[in-house]
């Protein structure tokens, strides 16, 4: 009877000490309450941090055969086509931010991959490019390569490719723009004739930056057009909302996205720093404002969304926010952003990867490249406190 009662004493015990440790593994809620289970301290992030952030993406999501990154991070499949641009984007960020070597010769190495997979940059391919914004966003990045590089051939890809996108390919396509009704399409197809934001704003970024890099007036005459056009079909000037796209004579849907709010700033800070039109910075303020007090959860965490290639939004937001604090001199987003970064790199796994949700620990198992890539973007720009 005794050693019975020593035995379920025993049980008892071990049962208590098992919940104890498992609770202590779970954690608590954080200081403000919005996450279960992080498994690091809610503390700033430090620059030596943001290296590890983007190493670390890079390590799991960089194929060093192909020079470009995976859709998982089990290393399986293709990331789609435009969202390798952003991911070059990051690369140059973290050069920038760094002026590291090692950066500098991924830039170089990204190109000549995708050079490779991507039939050597034919933009009159229309298997490779089947859709204008696609192009735009790649036009965009070869502005930026040329900026940090000054290499020629990054100057010549933006430049060809922003006329392809413009003015068509023979037997094709007649080009993206409208010259009777203003606007940019999304594609070429009969499905695709809509005029979406991931276009039109993106096109002012791109004529805007082809600009300041050539002097050449047509570029800014093309931009000042397009964003007019988006303005008044594509933004609600009363609050700051970015529609997704207009369709014939359609009315204006007005799906919100985190990553069109993205474009409008980044549209409208360019043509405000050349113009010094306070019209262009007081859109980029009113787009930012209502991207922190309608898109974000109480205490300023970004939203996110789960379809396909969504995961990628917040680390175009944070391409063009950081003009927004730079170029426009709005600081007071500084401290909003580094909460985001923060957070989401107080949640990441033991791989260093983070997650979309900021709120949530990054799932320790197969993630997809694009939500994987926010919070590492947000710190290559984002300064650190430290």
């Amino acid at each position: 009877m005794i050693k019975i009662l020593l035995k379920m004493m025993r049980r008892i015990f071990f049962l208590i000490m098992f919940c104890l440790l498992f609770l202590t593994c779970s954690g608590d809620s954080d200081n403000n309450g919005d996450t279960k289970g992080n498994p690091y301290e809610l503390k700033e992030f430090t620059e030596q941090d943001a290296t590890m952030a983007i190493d670390a993406f890079n390590n799991q999501f960089l194929n060093t055969s192909t020079q470009i990154y995976y859709t998982k991070s089990n290393k399986e499949g293709v990331a789609a086509i435009w969202t390798q641009a952003i991911y070059w984007d990051m690369l140059m960020n973290a050069y920038k931010r760094t002026k590291d070597q090692k950066y500098y010769t991924m830039i170089e190495n990204f190109y000549l991959g995708a050079y490779n997979y991507y039939d050597k940059y034919n933009w009159n391919n229309p298997i490779v490019w089947f859709i204008y914004d696609d192009i735009m966003w790649w036009v965009m990045s070869f502005a930026r390569a040329y900026e940090i590089t000054k290499d020629q051939k990054y100057l010549d890809y933006s430049i060809t490719g922003f006329e392809r996108v413009w003015s068509g390919a023979p037997g094709i396509d007649s080009g993206s723009y409208d010259p009777v009704n203003g606007g940019m399409y999304w594609g070429w197809k009969s499905d695709q004739r809509g005029k979406t934001a991931c276009i039109n704003y993106p096109t002012v970024i791109a004529a805007m930056t082809l600009y300041n890099i050539t002097k050449d007036d047509s570029y800014l005459d093309r931009a000042k057009e397009i964003y007019a056009w988006s303005r008044n079909v594509l933004f609600d000037k009363s609050s700051g909302r970015v529609a997704d796209h207009k369709v014939g004579t359609n009315p204006t849907n007005w799906t919100l996205h985190i990553y069109n709010q993205a474009t409008c700033i980044g549209a409208a800070v360019l043509l405000y720093k050349e113009t010094k039109e306070e019209q262009y910075l007081n859109d980029a303020i009113l787009t930012a404002d209502y991207t922190k007090n309608n898109m974000s959860d109480s205490k300023g965490i970004l939203s996110f969304e789960t379809g396909i290639e969504q995961g990628i939004y917040t680390a175009i937001f944070s391409q063009y926010i950081i003009r927004l604090i730079e170029d426009g001199n709005q600081t007071q987003y500084i401290e909003w952003m580094r909460y985001n970064a923060n957070k989401g790199w107080s949640n990441r796994d033991s791989r260093n990867l983070t997650y979309k949700d900021f709120n949530s620990a990054c799932p320790t198992g197969v993630i997809e490249v694009y939500d994987a890539s926010a919070c590492p973007a947000l710190m290559q720009v984002i300064p650190s406190k430290k």
